[in-house]
């Protein structure tokens, strides 16, 4: 029986580190070649796209209960909300609008983890290589109760972009709190996690 017991836990700890592996953004890709508008832009969902992975990287469920205040958002709610921006900062180079509103309670800590990450990895891969003007065509169009609002994709750079940042950070402060800080060989100047 116990044997049996080892053999379920061995099993459960591969899997989910397997799963783990499949999600995007252990490191940035490499740099593109030259700075053009999309590359820039790319390189900036990129960055963020490893600070998420490493800040949601073996979080526990004590991590995602966690909240620094009695108003403020769990760990899990935060992660529904850059999940939802995700959404967004993909659906704005693939032409899409972003129809609001929507409830992601029912998705898992797993699922939200890997759908964000892949969510950025694809909204990367779309507006590298775009030049200035293939850029300035990308808009931002809220959709509620069938009525369309569109903004400029600067609204994206400032909005979206860098809130996903801000509540990255969030992460790992509420984390290191909780007691389980991120892990410390995390360069995101390099852009690798040190061995």
């Amino acid at each position: 029986m116990k044997r049996l017991f080892l053999i379920v836990v061995l099993v459960s700890v591969y899997h989910l580190e397997a799963q783990d592996m499949k999600v995007p953004y252990e490191q940035i890709p490499e740099a593109p070649s030259d700075y053009t508008t999309g590359n820039v832009i790319g390189r900036m969902i990129d960055g963020l796209g490893y600070r998420f992975h490493w800040a949601t990287k073996d979080l526990t469920k004590a991590d995602l209960d966690y909240k620094a205040s009695k108003e403020g958002r769990t760990i899990l709610e935060t992660l529904q909300h850059i999940y939802g921006m995700s959404e967004m900062i993909l659906e704005a180079p693939k032409g899409e609008p972003s129809i609001r509103p929507k409830d992601f309670s029912s998705y898992s800590f797993e699922e939200l983890r890997k759908k964000t990450l892949e969510n950025l990895q694809a909204a990367s891969q779309l507006v590298k290589g775009k030049n200035a003007d293939e850029v300035s065509n990308f808009k931002v169009t809220f959709e509620r109760g069938g009525k369309q609002t569109d903004f400029p994709y600067w609204n994206m750079l400032n909005g979206m972009l860098s809130d996903c940042i801000h509540h990255t950070g969030q992460i790992v402060t509420m984390r290191r709190a909780n007691g389980n800080p991120q892990n410390p060989k995390v360069n995101v100047f390099l852009g690798k996690t040190r061995e």
